[in-house]
């Protein structure tokens, strides 16, 4: 079989470099993209220049603020996120029809076969960089091996504005040397299981069979097992079947069961309804996430043959399930966060029954029409 050739494109510090191209007074100036430092909001982007105080993605904004008094902050514009994100993919497919978009600001491309009749793929990503910098005056990075893990581990070598290539000869090597804790899917916990077990560096994790890491990660071992040994086989998949969808709110204040967080929660259904119905989606299983001030969350799902179409059917099981946990479980604990998804989506040829359990239910707070 012919060796693929994957480039894994990803942008540097995306929204912040989009907000320093729409306002070029904020170049060179530690940009923080999130919400108000004063509430409960977390970083979206930081720029290069706040990076050097140690914000990253996902921190408290609030923290953001004491590592870096001078920040500016700025609220998300996904409208405009989206726009350039739409004008990287029309590059993209000038070299290939072959795209796998894992968000707004990075994407996988098999350039194996190309528009361009390209043969080296080193010379496309080269080719993708520039035209990004010369038509849209935004930097990325980007990885070219030959398989999808190995390619986007390669894009974060050179960051920011950087290009590197893990050939199938530099990758035994390369694995040999590599942090373990790079690879996707490992996290904190794993990672501290993983060094528990005397593991830190790739050598290490080859040294153990697949038995013992099956016997002690289940299923991730045994891609651990795999993946460092540089077997990725997974195709870059241009049509990407959403899994479910989902949305959720983290409250000012910690907000106790009652009108309010009620309200909350009505509102949160709502969009999400909203969303469901502009990509035709319906799904089987309805997902409330609860988390509350000490950071302790609760996860509740239910699932049905039936789909969950109607807002009063969503509300209603959501609203039940938050007066459990709040009321029954966890007496006297303000809610930091709700969340509510849907899930285990059908087909739309597929035939279903409208779910139907408010003979279940006796709903004592009034659902907004």
């Amino acid at each position: 079989m012919d060796i693929r050739k994957i480039i894994h494109v990803d942008m540097d510090a995306f929204y912040a470099a989009v907000e320093v191209l729409d306002n070029p007074s904020l170049k060179g100036r530690p940009v923080i993209v999130g919400g108000n430092p004063a509430s409960r909001s977390v970083v979206c982007s930081a720029s290069y220049e706040a990076r050097k105080f140690g914000i990253r993605s996902a921190m408290a904004c609030s923290l953001a603020k004491r590592l870096c008094p001078g920040a500016v902050f700025i609220r998300p514009n996904f409208t405009r996120y989206r726009e350039i994100s739409r004008r990287i993919h029309e590059i993209f497919k000038r070299y290939t029809v072959h795209i796998e978009t894992l968000a707004l600001d990075e994407a996988w491309l098999d350039v194996t076969v190309n528009l361009q009749d390209i043969p080296s793929a080193t010379q496309i990503a080269q080719m993708i960089k520039n035209k990004i910098r010369d038509e849209l005056r935004l930097t990325c990075s980007a990885g070219v091996s030959y398989n999808k893990f190995l390619s986007k581990i390669a894009s974060d070598e050179k960051k920011p504005d950087g290009l590197f290539v893990i050939t199938p000869d530099d990758a035994p090597d390369f694995l040999k040397s590599m942090e373990v804790g790079k690879v996707s899917g490992v996290g904190k916990v794993t990672q501290k299981k993983l060094e528990a077990l005397g593991i830190k560096y790739g050598n290490q994790l080859q040294e153990k069979n697949e038995d013992f890491l099956v016997r002690h990660f289940g299923k991730m071992g045994q891609r651990l097992f795999h993946i460092i040994r540089g077997v990725d086989p997974r195709p870059v998949c241009s049509h990407r079947v959403r899994k479910s969808m989902s949305l959720e709110n983290t409250f000012q204040n910690d907000l106790p069961y009652g009108e309010q967080l009620l309200r909350e929660l009505e509102t949160l259904v709502r969009e999400l309804r909203e969303r469901l119905n502009k990509q035709s989606l319906r799904g089987r299983t309805l997902t409330l996430k609860v988390k509350f001030g000490d950071f302790q969350q609760i996860t509740r799902s239910i699932s049905h043959y039936e789909t969950f179409t109607r807002h009063e059917d969503i509300f209603d099981y959501c609203k039940e399930t938050l007066e459990n946990i709040c009321n029954l479980e966890f007496q006297e604990k303000g809610v930091r966060l709700l969340g509510v998804g849907v899930s285990n989506f059908v087909s739309n040829d597929q035939k279903y029954v409208q779910l139907d359990f408010r003979h279940l239910l006796k709903p004592s707070f009034p659902v907004q029409g």
